[in-house]
């Protein structure tokens, strides 16, 4: 730590925080404020509709199913905590918040992405009982444990964030209080502070590896072993028909690995600004998208759900049109 900032340490301590967003964008401010905006409003309806039909029809009460319901309530979770506040800077140019704010954005993002990192650890669990051993698969994937590990990953997610977070409140923060991005991340919030931020870096490179590179590992394994158990099925038809109930789990592993991994894993001096905000707006906004897409298009049960509320929604609407006939 330099004299300057040791001096500034001593005399100040911020309690409001800068937020630039897009500066870069204000030309056509208006245009990305509707893009975001319209993306948000299909992103909760989409994950939305997904939550009421695995609670409501019967044929998707499932641990499958109830996965897919817990990972749809988390992207409502994620997408919530970081659009708004996006929207409010893409308009204004700029926003202020408190700090307690913005820690409180990095905790509940930080949660929400560990959390789906161990449930899609969890739902390739599934799949793999399902697959490679479907006679078992009842007994040992009851609701009883499908509930237990949903409880733990939702537990275990948020504690992995609130570690660094009782450690953020150990520490100085005395400027500049300026934060080029349009959220409040991890790495942006350290450099807020005079103090020496050495330990929370190492606790969280720990947490995060436990959270995302050991269930990516066991995401791998499982399905090397799907892969291997779908093989050994002679019909084409049977592969293909096995592959299907698997599929759009893999799809959504893919987009948001693919989204994480070029976030944390590339080293933040190989990226540019622009770089870092279009792949955390392609983690934060778009791939909450995709998952309700993907498993509406791909997954047949889901379709038949909803082609079955469709219908009953047009008997209501016919009925009603009859009655103030």
């Amino acid at each position: 730590m330099d004299i300057t900032r040791a001096h500034a340490m001593n005399r100040t301590h911020i309690s409001e925080v800068t937020i630039l967003g897009f500066g870069n964008l204000q030309h056509f401010k208006y245009f990305f404020f509707l893009l975001f905006l319209f993306i948000y409003l299909l992103t909760i309806t989409g994950n939305s509709v997904i939550i009421l039909l695995v609670s409501t029809y019967y044929r998707l009460q499932s641990p499958m199913y109830i996965l897919l319901g817990n990972l749809s309530f988390s992207d409502i979770l994620l997408t919530t905590n970081i659009v708004p506040s996006m929207l409010n800077v893409t308009l204004l140019g700029v926003s202020n918040v408190s700090l307690r704010s913005c820690i409180v954005q990095y905790l509940v993002y930080g949660g929400s992405a560990c959390m789906e990192c161990l449930l899609l650890t969890v739902m390739s669990y599934d799949r793999y009982l399902a697959i490679c051993n479907p006679l078992h698969y009842t007994t040992i994937m009851d609701l009883k444990l499908c509930l237990y590990l949903v409880l733990c990953s939702w537990i275990l997610g948020f504690t992995a964030t609130l570690i660094p977070v009782l450690i953020m409140q150990t520490l100085w923060f005395c400027g500049p209080n300026v934060i080029d991005h349009f959220f409040c991340d991890f790495v942006p919030l350290l450099e807020l502070s005079c103090s020496d931020v050495s330990v929370a870096k190492y606790v969280v490179f720990a947490l995060s590896s436990l959270a995302t590179v050991l269930p990516f590992g066991f995401i791998t394994f499982t399905y090397v072993c799907i892969f291997l158990t779908i093989l050994r099925i002679t019909s084409v038809t049977g592969r293909q028909k096995t592959f299907s109930t698997c599929s759009s789990h893999l799809a959504i592993v893919c987009i948001y690995y693919g989204a994480l991994f070029a976030m944390y894993a590339v080293p933040s001096g190989q990226q540019s600004v622009a770089m870092k905000k279009g792949v955390s707006l392609m983690y934060t906004v778009v791939t909450p998208l995709l998952n309700p897409i993907i498993y509406s298009l791909r997954n047949q049960e889901i379709k038949l759900a909803i082609q079955k509320y469709l219908s009953v929604c047009r008997i209501c609407y016919r009925n009603l049109i009859k009655v103030k006939a």
